[in-house]
């Protein structure tokens, strides 16, 4: 866990961390699977790491780890379309496999799943919401031990505030209640995970994942079971005193 002062050093600590651990494995391998959550949280990170040289992208494939159900292809509040601007259409990547939620779910589910498992993924880049979900894997209904890749989900209550909150919807009423997801079996399957967590707003949620029990209370408490997991917190997600830091 590393704390810093603002988001911005978090987003550039971060940056920097995910660049490094790119070029090093394109040092020794091919080509490089990386999984990007779609939020506001991960904004500073990703100008980053657009802007980090030495990465040949063309080695690199991309997926994102879920998209809501219901928005027309064009919504700007589409996750794909977050991940297209922020990241993708800076840096060009090899691969790009985009969730098209507008497909039969079980269809996009089975077609995703398939690209998700044609190779370890390496790297999953991600955050924790204001519930303690990671992805769409909502409390309590998440599933350690989900079976599946990727699923349609409803979506809780305080997951769908956050969207409102994060400025992506006018309103409640407004933010889709279903979505697909990867499972969280499928992020934790990540080789060296980075976790991106600014904002008073995930400072429950982050409290909980680090000290309370490891329980689908919080999902995102699993994270304290993988090997390669880095927590990155500005002083306003972690909010307790600095030397426990």
């Amino acid at each position: 866990m590393r704390v810093y002062d603002h988001r911005d050093a978090v987003g550039n600590a971060a940056g920097s961390d995910v660049a490094a651990r790119i070029r090093e494995l394109l040092s020794k391998q091919e080509r490089v699977r990386m999984i990007f959550a779609s939020a506001p949280s991960q904004n500073e990170f990703l100008q980053r790491l657009v802007r980090e040289e030495g990465i040949d992208w063309s080695r690199i494939t991309v997926f994102h780890m879920d998209e809501y159900i219901g928005l027309p292809k064009d919504a700007p509040q589409r996750f794909s379309r977050y991940l297209m601007e922020h990241l993708i259409s800076r840096v060009n990547p090899g691969e790009v496999h985009l969730i098209d939620s507008t497909r039969p779910m079980e269809q996009e589910c089975r077609r995703y799943g398939n690209l998700i498992q044609r190779a370890p993924i390496d790297i999953v880049c991600l955050g924790i919401g204001e519930n303690g979900h990671l992805a769409f894997n909502d409390p309590p209904f998440a599933d350690f031990e989900d079976p599946e890749v990727m699923k349609p989900v409803e979506l809780d209550e305080v997951c769908r505030l956050q969207q409102v909150h994060d400025g992506c919807f006018s309103d409640i009423s407004a933010v889709p209640t279903r979505a697909l997801t990867l499972t969280i079996p499928v992020l934790l399957s990540g080789r060296f995970l980075y976790c991106i967590v600014p904002g008073k707003a995930k400072r429950e949620a982050v409290l909980s994942a680090l000290y309370g029990p490891i329980s689908t209370e919080c999902p995102a408490s699993i994270l304290r079971r993988h090997p390669d997991c880095t927590l990155y917190l500005d002083r306003d997600a972690w909010g307790v005193r600095e030397d426990h830091g």
